[in-house]
């Protein structure tokens, strides 16, 4: 895919982290149009890259799921711990790197060609760990979860136990992220 003439939209509300990063596309991919702004709204449709925050994601979560291949997210060091599994490596960046690992974060990110499709990502989740799931990150309690899917509270906790295993995620965000980026919820879904 070439890399000329490509449009890369930073949504971000910090703006030492826009004009850094604006300064690191100008310098290092010259070819891009880079434009910055506070919410996606305001973008048009012919852009081809997002960079924005796990917050600012999620605060537009309509806008960004159908664009989550195009989307990088930046994120703190401690935040990390929430994306094994839940985004390809290439899909987020931590803010506190060198210029060069950015660089090349950033080059990876513009060069995959590897789409995460829906559902992709939880391969090693059981259908029924996949049902626990989503009403986890509906902010359904433990108890709700096993009536409505009518099985017990142990078997309930023994889910969670093996998707926090598979998954190496330990929070409920983290989870949430995942299901998000694999199309297992939608925004609608999600009580913020």
């Amino acid at each position: 895919m070439p890399l000329h003439n490509k449009q890369i939209a930073l949504v971000l509300t910090d703006t030492l982290q826009c004009i850094g990063l604006r300064y690191v596309l100008n310098e290092y991919f010259p070819s891009f149009s880079v434009y910055s702004c506070n919410c996606p709204e305001a973008l048009s449709d012919t852009v081809d890259y997002y960079v924005t925050t796990a917050d600012i994601f999620l605060l537009y979560a309509d806008f960004f799921l159908p664009r989550r291949n195009k989307t990088l997210l930046l994120i703190d060091r401690y935040e990390e711990s929430a994306f094994p599994g839940s985004a390809p490596t290439n899909h987020y960046i931590c803010k506190n790197i060198s210029q060069e690992a950015l660089i090349e974060k950033l080059q990876l990110f513009f060069t995959a060609e590897t789409a995460v499709l829906p559902g992709e990502g939880n391969r090693d989740l059981s259908a029924r760990e996949t049902d626990v799931l989503q009403q986890i990150v509906k902010g359904i309690t433990n108890k709700e979860i096993a009536d409505k899917l009518n099985i017990s509270l142990n078997t309930v906790l023994t889910h969670r136990k093996n998707i926090t295993a598979k998954l190496g995620i330990k929070t409920v965000s983290g989870l949430t992220f995942y299901a998000l980026m694999n199309g297992l919820v939608s925004g609608d879904e999600i009580e913020i």
